[in-house]
């Protein structure tokens, strides 16, 4: 008989600890969902306040500036933060900051103002920024290392799911509730409310639920292949090209959703009404969602690099196409970006975090402050559709994705500057 006092054996510990890891990535897939629908949100939002406030193409990308640029202001701040006080607590600090900037919709929308709409993106976007700083560190140490990127992918598959519904139920709640005699932006305050709503539960949900030990001191006895966890992380060679390669691939990525509502508005395009354009636009996020569960077991077998690689080919070609045709082509050449746009993200982020050991928290942080390139890429290309027009502005993430080839292929092997 077996003495109930005896201590549970390994093979015990290690099932207890797998279910633990399984329920954490279960609770965690609800926060990827929640900041893919939110960010998904800004290509419905953009098309409908360009109308309302009669903007131009480089105004109206201003909402992308300044929903990003929270990254670049917020990243470094809320790696200290979540170092500070823990990935879980971190969690729900991202949850309310980014609940009172859905709020702030209601006095943008009622006071018809732009600049209180850009504020509110702000401020909402900063709880997005603290939430991926937590969050995506989580999911790389839970788990083998060699299938980081692999998990990533498969958590970031519920991201995508979320910036697909974003644009079928932002669109309906938006635009379906226009009068085109009287355009106002008072048909925003109905989804944010909602958004705040749930951002609001989340956090007290996270705040209960018990998630495995990522206390820095647990993350300083993980395994450092390069034995180089002393300083900087920016020392790390892989780690300052992957910063890079996020701000173009973010850049590529967020610039593209931006426009295709008005590229498909366009005559010799598909001349789509910006509620049918929406719709649309699913099928690029959905494309991105089906990637990514597919790329999840992909990478099971290659190397997550070339995967990446041979994704950004396969883009660079759908995005020339995009640019000299026309017609239904043109239209789905470019809404199949999202399908090799896919796996990117993820594969970036866990390749650029390898072997960083102890400095994980604040590399995360650096590779979020990147995440800029979302506010920097779109004002670009809003500028070029200014002079040069839409269909032709597509060269830029065109070029983005040559970058991102790179890394894939070479920049991505982990080096530091002490093992060089």
């Amino acid at each position: 008989m077996i003495n109930p006092t005896t201590a549970i054996p390994p093979e015990s510990t290690q099932s207890a600890k797998s279910q633990s890891y399984r329920f954490a990535l279960t609770s965690l897939t609800s926060l990827f969902f929640m900041w893919g629908f939110i960010t998904a949100m800004n290509d419905v939002l953009i098309p409908h306040l360009k109308a309302v406030f009669a903007l131009s193409y480089t105004q109206a990308m201003l909402i992308q500036f300044c929903f990003f640029g929270a990254y670049f202001l917020v990243s470094v701040p809320a790696g200290w933060l979540v170092k500070r006080i823990g990935f879980q607590r971190g969690i729900s600090v991202g949850l309310l900051v980014a609940c009172i900037g859905c709020l702030l919709f209601v006095p943008a929308a009622t006071s018809h103002t732009y600049w209180i709409f850009l504020t509110a993106l702000f401020v909402l976007a900063s709880g997005i920024t603290i939430l991926q700083v937590a969050a995506n560190p989580i999911v790389t140490l839970l788990g083998k290392p060699e299938t980081a990127p692999s998990r990533l992918t498969l958590t970031q598959a519920f991201n995508s799911l979320g910036t697909t519904l974003a644009p079928i139920i932002g669109g309906i709640l938006i635009f379906s509730v226009i009068d085109e005699s009287d355009m106002t932006a008072n048909s925003v305050i109905l989804p944010y409310i909602i958004l705040a709503s749930v951002l609001f539960l989340l956090a007290m949900v996270f705040l209960k639920i018990s998630l495995p030990d990522t206390s820095p001191a647990e993350i300083a006895n993980t395994p450092d292949t390069l034995n180089t966890t002393k300083g900087s992380p920016l020392q790390h060679r892989h780690l300052t090209l992957g910063a890079v390669c996020i701000f173009i691939y973010v850049g590529a990525e967020v610039s593209i959703g931006s426009f295709i509502v008005n590229f498909l508005g366009e005559q010799h395009i598909a001349g789509l009404a910006e509620a049918s354009a929406a719709t649309y636009l699913s099928y690029y996020w959905g494309g991105a969602m089906i990637g990514r569960f597919i790329g999840a077991a992909v990478m099971q077998k290659i190397p997550a690099g070339k995967l990446l690689a041979f994704n950004s080919v396969c883009a660079m070609g759908l995005i020339a196409l995009a640019i000299s045709s026309s017609g239904a082509f043109a239209m789905w050449a470019i809404l199949m970006v999202g399908l090799f746009n896919s796996i990117m993200f993820p594969t970036i982020f866990s390749l650029a975090l390898a072997g960083l050991g102890s400095l994980t928290s604040r590399g995360s942080g650096v590779l979020c402050l990147a995440i800029v390139g979302g506010a920097i890429v779109p004002v670009l290309q809003g500028v070029l559709a200014d002079s040069i027009g839409l269909q032709l502005s597509f060269v830029l993430p065109l070029v983005c994705y040559l970058y991102i080839a790179f890394y894939g292929l070479q920049g991505s092997k982990p080096t530091s500057s002490t093992s060089v």
